[in-house]
Formats: structure tokens, sequence, C-alpha cells
């Protein structure tokens, strides 16, 4: 597991646009020419944005540690998975509200950000227990696929390029998350059911999703914590489980040291009103930039500071 979370923002940029070591600018320039000759990129010309932009591909390229050969085999993959998918009219055709109820089985979104301005979720474990699971065990493998797919796209396209608009200090794209794992009241035998569950999701986005997961606070870790995760540290890669902090049960002091209380729920030593069943709880700069005090519901997306509804395919 990680190093000292308090180390995190020192770290951040390495790797990113604008950041990039004279090694690390000659991997990207030989991965833009490989994935070129692969036909599974097109570069700028004339004008023209490039069919796929740096952050990304740098995502890519963390995601293996700069190594041209892997990351494109990972994007080539990733691209065979989406066009297998069709995550494009997936996500625009999702329905509003099954794409909303779905949010109830996964990270959601506080509707702040860590002091970087990368967007904080949270997720409560023991919210899936009950007549909460009974539901999910009712939804098929298939379906349960397409909503995690829809979710993602929903934080890749919306939440990121949201909070990149929002004023923020890291003077980079926005491409990942902060994550609070919440496992108070949460058995060993809840987790041995939602296995299946959680291997789903964090595959998908390991694999098709690179490097969108910054920081994942684990609280109130319980004692068999070790246990669980003898179980999932083979669902991440290695720099993902590097990612991975566990705290105590008293995790305010060091949360703090990433987020503003503000912008912290009170349930994790903070001063913001959120619960994981709530909706966003936005911060004036968010509300300002939608025109509201709400996300929107739906599928939607954020380009170039303001919200559009991706167009229905068919």
């Amino acid at each position: 597991m990680g190093d000292n979370i308090k180390d995190l923002a020192s770290i951040t940029l390495s790797g990113h646009p604008g950041f990039l070591e004279p090694e690390q600018e000659k991997a990207l320039e030989i991965f833009k020419v490989n994935l070129e000759n692969a036909k599974l990129f097109t570069p700028s010309t004339d004008g023209s944005d490039a069919s796929v932009d740096d952050d990304t591909l740098l995502r890519f390229l963390r995601a293996r540690r700069f190594d041209p050969v892997k990351a494109q085999k990972q994007f080539a993959d990733a691209q065979a998975w989406r066009e297998e998918n069709d995550a494009e009219a997936l996500y625009a055709n999702f329905d509003h509200e099954e794409f909303e109820h779905a949010k109830q089985f996964y990270p959601r979104w506080t509707g702040r950000r860590d002091k970087r301005g990368i967007p904080v979720y949270v997720y409560h474990l023991a919210s899936l227990s009950g007549t909460k699971y009974k539901e999910l065990q009712a939804v098929s493998p298939q379906r349960r696929h397409e909503r995690i797919v829809a979710l993602w796209e929903f934080m890749s396209r919306f939440t990121a390029p949201l909070c990149t608009h929002l004023p923020h200090s890291t003077p980079t794209p926005i491409s990942s998350v902060t994550s609070i794992i919440d496992f108070s009241g949460c058995s060993i035998g809840t987790l041995w059911s939602l296995r299946s569950h959680l291997q789903q999701a964090s595959t998908i986005a390991n694999a098709n999703y690179p490097e969108t997961l910054n920081t994942i606070a684990v609280v109130n870790a319980p004692s068999f914590f070790n246990t669980v995760w003898g179980w999932i540290k083979n669902w991440f890669d290695e720099g993902t489980r590097h990612k991975v902090h566990v705290l105590g049960s008293d995790p305010g002091s060091t949360l703090r040291d990433l987020i503003d209380p503000e912008d912290l729920p009170k349930v994790y030593g903070g001063k913001l009103d959120f619960k994981f069943e709530d909706e966003p709880n936005l911060d004036d700069h968010a509300k300002e930039a939608l025109g509201g005090d709400q996300v929107p519901k739906g599928p939607v997306l954020f380009i170039n500071g303001r919200v559009v509804r991706p167009e229905i395919q068919t």
C-alpha cells in the first residue's frame, strides 16, 4: 500500500502535461508515432485537434511506467473494448432514471474537491447490504457492467472536465478522483458477498480508464482488513495499489491534510453536510459553472465551459 498520504501533493504533477522529464517526452513522442502507424491516433493538423489529447495518452503511459509498447497494448485493448461495448451510444442512450438509481451502488461524488482540485468520491460499503444487496443481485451481470461503463463515462466526461474548468491549484487537467472508501458497519460476510460486484467495477476501471484513481483512503478499516486486502489487491495494478492508504476510525486529521474541512464530510472529520446517500453538495464555483445548485440528471457532458447532453444514437 501507499506512502504517507501527506506526501501526495508533491508527487501529483509527475508525468502530467507540462511536467514531463526528457525521457517521458520522448516516450510520448514514440507512443504517438506508434499509435498513428497502428491507425489508433490522428495527430493535430491544420489547426484541428488530435483524435486523442495528451492528457489521455499520458494516463496510459503513466499506467505502464512510460513504456510505449506496453501502453500501446493497453490503449488498443481499451479502444477495442469501447467499440465492443459501444460506450459512446451506451452512455448517450442510458435511461435517466436508471442512471441516477445506479449511483447508489458505486462511489459517489460529494460535489467537492480536494486541495488540488481533484473531485472527492465516497463509497460506504455497508449501504449495499440488506435490501440494497437484493436490488443489486436482481440486476443481470451484463446490465451491471453497462451501469459501470455509464458511470465511468460520467466521471471522465462530466465530473473531471467540470473540475478542470473550476479554479484549482494543480496546473494540469483534472482526470482522476480522490476516493474515501468507508468500511464502517461492514461485516466480512457483506464484503465477501460483494466481492464480484467490487471486482467487476475495479477491473473495468483498471483496464479501460487507467490512472483515474488518484488517492484511495480506506477509513474505519476493520480488524479483518488485511484479509480483505489479500482478496482484492490483485484487482489493481502495482501503481494503483500504492495509492491505497489505510486510515483508522478517526481519519480526520490525516484527511484534512488532503481535503479542506469545508469540503470534507462531517463523518470523516470535516464540516461538509454529506452522506453517501446524498446528491452532490456543490461548492459555489461549481454552482456558478452549472447555473444551479444541482448536478443535471442523467448522462451529461461538460464541454468548453458548459453542460451538454450527448446526442442520442441509434
